[in-house]
């Protein structure tokens, strides 16, 4: 499951851009449309020679459409204003289009942001300005084999299990110790292990597993303490199935103090026993009985900065 590999440090170019094309949902319960505007009028104030674009989107998965389609042209920058999600279509859409040189980038405007939060390093106007482009790895996902395999690629993390789904009740909950264990539990009250096959042809049950390219999620959830988004690797969650109580204990845990180091890998291979959920930043996706799935490392996949 685990190959060897040694990460590399995230390479820097300065790349000066044709165009930006700014993509949000118009209809965001956030500040979005606004936020998206204010970018605008601050690149053209800042960059009166650079056009920019924006783009809303009309419907769920628009983004990786939108994002697909201006991909092809050179020397593209595309922004998504949106949380972690919004920022996967995007992502996604632009490692479908192929390796068009196209540079992605997130201003915050969802209610989960943990991309943004663990990997910015200068507010997103000034990173544009200067055009310093940063490479930082992708998840990539295959669901299947052959030609009907299905590729989607995450920035963030892929996850099975009570793991990802404590992330996402934290995010409603809220921080706070109170809304912590509320959350927690119940999650923990509804929750139920799922059986893989592992690519060795071991059997595994597990309440939890997680494949992470950042440290943290929902804001609070702490998953490691080295993981880093442009090393090569990816961290590895796994908890295999085991009593409640200790299930709750690492729930807990990760939740408040965080659950410390964990192993890394650069790809890892199992088939689903039942129909099970999987979670790719934050988007649910089912799993059907019997299928194949495969995680690896695309080390520098995405251009980005900020």
């Amino acid at each position: 499951m685990t190959a060897e590999a040694a990460g590399s440090p995230a390479r820097t170019t300065t790349f000066p851009f044709e165009q930006v094309v700014v993509i949000f949902n118009p209809h965001s319960t956030g500040s979005a449309p606004e936020l998206a505007e204010q970018l605008r009028n601050d690149l053209e104030r800042r960059l009166p020679r650079t056009p920019v674009h924006l783009s809303p989107t009309e419907h769920a998965g628009h983004a990786r459409d939108l994002a697909g389609n201006a991909a092809p042209t050179p020397r593209t920058l595309i922004v998504s204003v949106s949380g972690d999600g919004g920022y996967n279509e995007v992502v996604d859409g632009v490692m479908q289009a192929g390796d068009t040189g196209t540079v992605c980038a997130v201003m915050a405007a969802g209610n989960a942001n943990d991309h943004r939060r663990t990997t910015g390093e200068e507010p997103l106007a000034d990173a544009i300005v200067a055009g310093e482009v940063r490479h930082l790895d992708l998840l990539r996902l295959t669901i299947g084999h052959g030609p009907d395999a299905v590729v989607r690629y995450a920035h963030s993390y892929i996850g099975m299990g009570l793991t990802p789904i404590v992330a996402v009740d934290l995010e409603k909950g809220g921080k706070g110790s109170l809304r912590e264990m509320v959350s927690v539990v119940r999650t923990f009250a509804r929750f139920r292990p799922f059986t893989v096959t592992l690519e060795d042809g071991t059997r595994r049950d597990f309440d939890s597993l997680l494949f992470a390219n950042i440290a943290q999620m929902a804001k609070y959830a702490t998953l490691s303490e080295t993981d880093q988004p442009d090393d090569g690797r990816f961290e590895v969650i796994a908890l295999p199935h085991t009593s409640k109580w200790k299930v709750l204990g690492v729930a807990i845990r990760a939740a408040t103090r965080g659950l410390g180091p964990q192993p890394t890998a650069t790809r890892y291979s199992f088939v689903t026993h039942k129909p099970t959920p999987l979670q790719l930043d934050g988007e649910v996706l089912p799993l059907q009985a019997n299928t194949p799935v495969h995680v690896e490392i695309a080390p520098g996949a995405l251009a980005t900065l900020g």
